[in-house]
């Protein structure tokens, strides 16, 4: 176990040296994520970095939705000892100030996707809910996450066109977490097939950072098949230099309208009802969509996934084609829509209303693995 330039702080959790972790299951992971956009539907970007402790694996990506394509550049490598390399090929992300500010950068290469970003936060860091899940006996979700919320700034390059990205317009949001999920490559699923067979198997999540001038409404909520809720979290934070307290939002529900023939968005209403039953009521508006499951990672694609060993060193780059209902059904899956959010008090925000619906989910009527929104 060779000691690496984290051994110097002052920061050990367990009697091991830094590049081990204190469990030994394969599935822990340490992720950056960042997203991007001008405040309108012209382009959305959302780029990661991620380690793999127990499976000796770092890699990274970034996804940039411009015009009727994704453009992705992915780049993957041994771990090594030295997590504080947090650099993969073309890649990199660097923390200017714990909790507030990091610049990440991908380095001009022949893709086309290039740039230059320093993200700083207008809310300070939120630390969500402690997510943790066992199936059939085992551990398969044991993570803490904290997100942010704030603007951008520096150069971006894709598709052709280059962007001065000025903190005025350009915002988005971070999360980091870390624990166990799965990821590498895939296990057999043994008794887990139980819930394939039986139509028992779904999975409804909601990841919502809404952004308005003054403050973020932030709302998580995930569900099981039959709508049994696992995870919530609702809260209203102000930005940095206000005196204002977080105001806790109450419990979240949300009406959706999908698109005909699919699973995705086409409008939704969140409404976020407090204890004494009052109401806030906010109106999502998709975008532009962004789908994770295009090469990222995020899901398996050519045999590339989070924590898949591509050997020593590997990058690669690609352009997905999003132009049509059929090419976009391809991809759908775990879907980052860039949306705009209308408060019934008339505010106005922009950000993420990240989404899924993967297998059965009997309270929106899919009762099978496939069933789409009727036409």
């Amino acid at each position: 176990m060779p000691i690496s330039p984290m051994d110097e702080y002052l920061a050990h959790q367990t009697s091991e040296t830094f590049d081990h972790v204190a469990t030994s299951d394969r599935n822990f992971y340490d992720r950056f994520y960042f997203n991007c956009h001008p405040s309108s539907d012209e382009l959305f970007l959302i780029t990661g970095l991620g380690q793999y402790p127990n499976l000796g694996v770092t890699d990274a990506f970034v996804s940039v939705s411009h015009g009727t394509s994704h453009y992705v550049v992915r780049a993957s490598r041994e771990l090594g000892s030295d997590r504080l390399d947090t650099s993969v090929g073309p890649l990199r992300v660097e923390i200017v100030e714990g909790l507030m500010q990091l610049r990440v950068i991908c380095e001009p290469n022949e893709w086309g996707v290039a740039f230059d970003m320093v993200f700083t936060g207008t809310v300070p860091a939120i630390e969500e809910p402690k997510t943790y899940r066992r199936q059939y006996g085992r551990v398969m979700s044991d993570v803490s996450r904290f997100a942010q919320v704030g603007v951008w700034e520096g150069s971006l390059e894709v598709a052709g066109q280059t962007y001065s990205v000025t903190p005025d317009a350009w915002k988005g949001a971070r999360d980091r977490s870390w624990g166990v999920r799965p990821v590498g490559e895939a296990e057999a699923p043994g008794i887990r097939a139980k819930d394939f067979m039986q139509g028992t198997h779904g999975f409804f999540h909601q990841w919502l950072p809404m952004q308005f001038d003054d403050f973020v409404i932030k709302v998580q909520f995930d569900e099981l098949f039959d709508g049994t809720r696992t995870q919530e979290e609702s809260v209203k934070v102000h930005n940095l230099g206000t005196d204002a307290p977080d105001e806790h939002m109450g419990r979240p529900d949300i009406d959706i309208t999908y698109i005909p023939g699919t699973r995705e968005i086409e409008r939704a209403v969140l409404t976020l009802t407090k204890p004494g039953g009052e109401t806030r009521t906010i109106t999502s508006t998709p975008l532009r969509t962004l789908y994770l499951k295009a090469g990222t990672g995020y899901q398996p694609h050519e045999g590339w996934g989070h924590g898949y060993y591509q050997g020593p060193l590997k990058v690669e780059g690609m352009e997905f084609d999003v132009s049509t209902p059929e090419a976009r059904a391809e991809w759908s899956g775990l879907n980052e829509t860039l949306a705009r959010f209308d408060l019934d008090t008339g505010e106005v925000g922009y950000g993420l209303h990240e989404n899924m619906v993967v297998g059965t989910y009997l309270p929106h009527g899919f009762d099978s693995f496939d069933a789409v929104a009727p036409s």
